[in-house]
């Protein structure tokens, strides 16, 4: 099961609210080809600003390494370590650009993949314009336990009415 983050973004003009066609499902975890190709997946994501980043980063490692006279194995395993944190935080670089933006994040979903977590996720989804649906029911009361009322209650958790 993988975990999705759902994000909304800014209504077009005209539009009160997105239209759920244009809503995207970031999945948690790694991303294989983010870490295979790192700037081109970046391009295609369009995260701009990340590819510039990163691209900075590599210069000054390789800047740093040339100073240092850093053999050819030091160079291989630290742009395998930075392809390395690039697959893994692919997702997080994904949502913190359309965070950015502007996208709002209504929710997170777990699905077997994108599909169930679509489907799940608009199962349960109402747009922020519609009115609640439970806007003329009351909040429901909690229970309230009598002195002397058989209960059963789990974990350390103190008896009602016990001296504490």
């Amino acid at each position: 099961m993988s975990t999705y983050t759902v994000h909304e973004p800014p209504p077009r003009k005209g539009e009160t609210s997105a239209n759920p066609d244009r809503f995207v499902f970031v999945r948690d975890g790694f991303y294989f080809w983010a870490f295979l190709l790192g700037p081109l997946w970046l391009l295609w994501r369009r995260l701009w600003l990340v590819t510039v980043l990163y691209l900075v980063v590599i210069g000054v490692l390789e800047a740093g390494l040339w100073a240092v006279k850093a053999p050819g194995a030091a160079r291989v395993a630290v742009g395998f370590l930075l392809a390395l944190l690039i697959g893994f935080e692919a997702g997080t670089l994904r949502r913190w650009t359309l965070t950015r933006r502007g996208w709002k994040n209504p929710g997170v979903v777990v699905g077997d993949d994108l599909e169930t977590a679509e489907r799940r996720f608009f199962a349960a989804w109402t747009p922020a314009s519609a009115p609640p649906a439970t806007a003329s029911m009351p909040p429901p009361l909690p229970k309230v336990w009598k002195s002397g009322e058989d209960r059963d209650i789990v974990g350390l958790f103190p008896q009602p009415g016990a001296p504490q």
